[in-house]
């Protein structure tokens, strides 16, 4: 089999490349910033509840670039489970079940911190937390990558997610309700959920295309029938009409004639 071009696989994983580059940049531009800039950069792209009210659009873009804790180690993480999400789901698949698994994850943890806030369990400074990371679109693809993958694909999901969970401690305090145990917890279902609805509605249209090409083949190779006989064909016996009803006609004053008697000689 030849092999698929540098521009097939970048076509192929667009959404994966992209969003390693995306990570990629953000990161050094962070690291490149003073410790002001990069203060000023995380309360900027921050998904918590103040930023969520002020401007949830900008903050739910910008805190899935900007990493969090190793700034290095995210490309990595990101690699190993948003390339096996690719290749089962494609491209636009790809990029609505992680933008899903992300955006429902940051609304399902930072809307209970809201709700504990507002009924005093938590004190109004949880408002502000900092909470930035590509970690929810990474477990969102890692949820894909494990269900539906090959074999190399699922062993890096879960190389993966033996890493956040152990060495990032991505699900510590969930039964506390903390927000990243409960924003992970979140992104992985609805990865699962959502990926398995794609995954489906994709069998479905492939299901549909290939019985629309039966249907095309079996037209195509449909014999034509035998042309058409013209009126002459249609009737090639037919007698001439006027001839034989004047032939009976007169056939039947003969017989009338031959019956009737005759006077004697």
């Amino acid at each position: 089999m030849p092999r698929p071009s540098a521009r097939a696989l970048v076509t192929r994983y667009a959404v994966a490349w992209a969003y390693l580059a995306g990570v990629t940049i953000a990161g050094i531009t962070y690291l490149l910033l003073s410790r002001a800039g990069q203060v000023s950069v995380m309360r900027w792209a921050s998904t918590n509840v103040h930023n969520l009210h002020q401007d949830p659009v900008g903050c739910l873009v910008a805190s899935a670039f900007f990493p969090s804790g190793s700034v290095g180690a995210w490309p990595l993480l990101i690699a190993l489970a948003l390339f096996g999400a690719n290749r089962v789901l494609g491209n636009w698949r790809t990029l609505v079940v992680c933008a899903a698994g992300h955006v429902i994850g940051t609304l399902v943890s930072e809307g209970i911190v809201a709700y504990r806030v507002s009924h005093g369990a938590l004190p109004p400074a949880e408002r502000f937390i900092i909470d930035v990371g590509p970690s929810y679109v990474v477990v969102a693809a890692i949820a894909v990558a494990l269900l539906y993958g090959g074999w190399l694909a699922r062993a890096a999901a879960l190389l993966d997610l033996a890493v956040l969970t152990f060495a990032g401690d991505i699900f510590g305090g969930l039964g506390q309700l903390e927000v990243a145990a409960v924003g992970h917890t979140t992104a992985i279902a609805t990865g699962a959920i959502t990926g398995s609805l794609a995954i489906w509605q994709h069998r479905v249209w492939q299901h549909r295309t290939r019985q629309r090409r039966a249907g095309n083949n079996r037209d195509d190779k449909q014999p034509a029938g035998p042309p058409s006989a013209g009126p002459a064909a249609a009737s090639p016996a037919a007698p001439a009409t006027g001839s034989s009803q004047a032939g009976a006609t007169a056939g039947r004053r003969a017989a009338d004639q031959a019956d009737q008697p005759r006077p004697p000689a």
